[in-house]
């Protein structure tokens, strides 16, 4: 932060809108759940998103705009086109000097300016206003979003023999992918797959780990819209042969959203997977995990722990790290020093020092992880223990005083004892650094607008095995399926959890070089509950189907 810069929090309160209490609160909710503090003073009730834009423009030097007292100029509206209004979330309103005058929700959001300058010509300058106004009057002068299906029909018909670069520029292409990133944030899409075939071209998001398809473009597009994730991603778009990675940070509907682009060359053409990092969607908090109650408090006493270390494992995908950051989230606190390393880092966490792996040029999980030992951390979150480097390294902070928090690649919780041994951990190592292994899936949500119950067939009952008998006679719950959740009967994830604390029989088990099997009995003596277990009250209580927990879990 540069010398002068107000803090928001002395802005509001300078301005008679807060009080000291409740900056300190903000900030509070701030290091538990991350996020940005304005949002977190909003959430609280103690301001309006309107005297966060207001602060933030005056906290950026910018002129800030008061939109429920202006009449916006038709002229301005007409330099900014529909789709870019509603993807970007801003409002032209007025023409001054030459120069377009917009209002923006997010100072810092200099990039959504030198587009909106390239695609109207015009010399664009940003004023500071409130996001939720911006949507309304974006819906008032330029009526409701184009639809995809638009969007792919204008673009087809202006790039017909069009080349790749000048395509990747035009106008109709910029509204195209804007319209496809829109939609896909707008429906929590975690990635969005470009699929070139040799007689077609298909869109696909993957919501809630599934994937689904979108209206197909004509294959004709598939070039210059590639050809434009490579332009913003600054990737070499002459380069079609091997595949490039490359990052884009945009805003979309006045949300800062990070984009990691993957291209991958093919027979038929070059496809490229974009993975959404919308953080703003990310709720860093154990409460929203969907534990059990008593999984909850022992996460939540496992944050406090003066050294040791915590796993979770699971397969990619299942929700290890933000499990991993909710932790930590609880243990951040003005006194008490985390660093993480990371590959790469997720989510941005006030009062965290994260550091990112590069293993191009030698920075590993193992040569930063012996680095942050000398930072003098209370915390150290590892991305992943993947190599015996890693793990001894991970061992020796323990004993020295540090907690460690780490993910690991198994089946389930006990099958981590014999990971890190097969790794070159001694089994006294283990017992006396590990303090609990959590296992972990995500299992969809029954959609709550098209829920039903109905009671099992035998058939459906004989697939759970043992456990056909305690749940003959309960009702099971499906999603029938309906306009909210795109006709999946699902919406939203939740985690099932296996919690296996290292202690007793669990401790003896490893001490004698048991098997997993006998770890894992070992552990259902001490009370841990199983994955399996774990989804069938899940789906008792109408959370999930048995499908999604036959599938994610095994006996």
């Amino acid at each position: 932060m540069s010398a002068g810069r107000q803090l928001l929090g002395q802005i509001l309160k300078a301005r008679g809108v807060i009080k000291e209490s409740q900056v300190q609160q903000a900030m509070g909710s701030q290091r538990k759940g991350g996020g940005l503090i304005g949002q977190c003073l909003v959430d609280m009730g103690a301001c309006t998103s309107g005297d966060i834009a207001m602060a933030l423009g005056e906290q950026a030097g910018l002129e800030t705009v008061d939109l429920s007292a202006i009449t916006p100029d038709p002229d301005a509206l007409a330099l900014v086109d529909g789709s870019s209004a509603h993807t970007y979330g801003v409002l032209p309103f007025k023409i001054e000097a030459g120069t377009l005058v917009i209002a923006i929700s997010d100072p810092l959001n200099t990039a959504v300016l030198e587009d909106l300058s390239f695609s109207t010509g015009s010399s664009v300058r940003g004023a500071v206003g409130d996001g939720e106004l911006i949507r309304k009057l974006v819906n008032k002068h330029y009526g409701e979003e184009q639809s995809l299906a638009d969007a792919i029909a204008d673009a087809a018909r202006a790039m017909q023999g069009a080349d790749a670069e000048t395509a990747a520029q035009s106008l109709p292409v910029v509204r195209l992918l804007n319209s496809i990133l829109h939609r896909a944030i707008r429906d929590r899409a975690s990635d969005v797959h470009f699929e070139v075939y040799e007689d077609s071209f298909r869109i696909r998001y993957r919501v809630d780990g599934s994937l689904y398809e979108v209206e197909a473009p004509p294959t004709h597009l598939s070039l210059p819209l590639v050809a434009r994730i490579k332009v913003m991603s600054d990737l070499d778009i002459t380069e079609t042969r091997m595949p490039q990675d490359g990052r884009i940070e945009l805003s979309i509907d006045g949300r800062p959203v990070d984009l990691r682009v993957a291209t991958l060359p093919g027979p038929a053409g070059e496809g490229c997977v974009m993975r959404i990092l919308d953080r703003s969607a990310v709720n860093l908090n154990l409460k929203a995990l969907g534990l059990q109650v008593e999984d909850e408090a022992v996460l939540l006493a496992l944050t406090q722990l003066p050294h040791g270390i915590v796993l979770v494992t699971g397969p990619t995908g299942s929700g290890k790290t933000t499990t991993l950051y909710a932790m930590l989230s609880e243990a951040n606190q003005p006194d008490v020093k985390i660093i993480t390393v990371e590959d790469p880092v997720e989510y941005d966490i006030a009062g965290i020092v994260q550091v990112p792996i590069n293993e191009d040029i030698g920075v590993t999980y193992g040569a930063v992880l012996r680095s942050i030992l000398r930072q003098d951390p209370d915390k150290i979150l590892v991305g992943e223990i993947r190599d015996e480097d890693t793990a001894d390294t991970a061992v020796e902070a323990s004993l020295t005083g540090h907690t460690v928090f780490a993910t690991i690649h198994t089946n389930d919780a006990p099958s981590t004892v014999t990971r890190l041994i097969d790794m070159g951990v001694e089994p006294f190592l283990i017992t006396a650094t590990l303090e609990a292994v959590v296992a972990q899936r995500l299992v969809r949500c029954i959609c709550p607008g098209c829920k039903l119950s109905y009671e099992p067939d035998e058939e459906l009952l004989m697939e759970l095995g043992p456990d056909a008998e305690r749940m003959r006679g309960l009702s099971f719950y499906y999603g029938k399926g309906c306009d909210a959740c795109h006709h999946t009967g699902y919406k939203g994830r939740t985690g099932i959890f296996e919690v296996m604390m290292v202690s007793g029989d669990v401790r003896t088990a490893i001490l004698a070089n048991s098997s997993t099997d006998e770890v894992r009995q070992a552990a259902l003596r001490g009370g841990m509950q199983t994955l399996r277990e774990r989804g069938l009250i899940a789906v008792t209580s109408g959370l999930t189907t048995i499908e999604e927990v036959l599938r994610e879990t095994s006996l």
